[in-house]
């Protein structure tokens, strides 16, 4: 069996390396922290929904509420109309279906599409309030290219898809999936920006520059 030496100099280290975490622990620079157990956020008197549309709107995002999906075809029929979209695929098939069952021939399946489509529909796994934000993962239908692809994503959502903040959507996350969670958990927070170039702030570059959130209060 082959031996290999461990070099004098790589043994000094490892053992002033082995002595320091001996030593024992740094202690903690403001311990008064650990005992400040006041919330981080204030208290606020806005519903959930209020909280979500404000922070999406605050965002950049442009949030409409449904009271049902049949409101939900209505607005998003208007849309296709008022923006004179060539294309607008969908990539929910519950969403699919409802089109097809109410003979809207507006929105077209997603995985037959050919890179030119004006907008993309997706759901989502959850709303969080606090940050605007669209949990997105790849456990949805083409969860990993739908939402980035097109110039403008349309997020569509269920009231009980709403939670408060980002510790109970994974939370959520781990009780619906438990130890098979999906390789991708993306959190989508407003339209896709970028100030890498020279400071100035740029929309919609590395995906959608505009976000539609249509949320059905059903």
């Amino acid at each position: 069996m082959l031996t290999l030496k461990t070099s004098k100099a790589r043994e000094n280290i490892l053992a002033k390396i082995r002595k320091g975490l001996n030593e024992g622990t740094v202690a903690i620079p403001f311990p008064e922290v650990e005992k400040d157990t006041s919330p981080v956020f204030a208290k606020s008197d806005l519903s959930p929904e209020e909280t979500f549309a404000e922070a999406f709107i605050q965002l950049g995002g442009k949030f409409v509420f449904c009271e049902n999906e049949q409101e939900l075809l209505g607005h998003i029929a208007d849309l296709y109309e008022s923006r004179q979209w060539k294309q607008l695929l969908c990539a929910d098939k519950h969403l699919l279906q409802l089109f097809q069952n109410n003979k809207l021939d507006i929105a077209g399946d997603a995985a037959c599409n050919d890179g030119t489509a004006d907008a993309c529909i997706t759901g989502c796994e959850m709303l969080v309030a606090r940050t605007g934000s669209a949990i997105i993962s790849s456990n949805q239908y083409l969860g990993r290219t739908s939402t980035v692809f097109y110039p403008v994503h349309i997020i569509v959502a269920y009231a009980g898809q709403l939670v408060t903040d980002i510790d109970t959507a994974l939370a959520g996350l781990k009780k619906r999936y438990g130890n098979t969670l999906p390789s991708m958990v993306n959190l989508n927070t407003g339209p896709s920006r970028t100030a890498d170039i020279e400071k100035t702030l740029v929309v919609g570059v590395h995906g959608p520059g505009e976000v539609f959130c249509f949320y059905i209060n059903a």
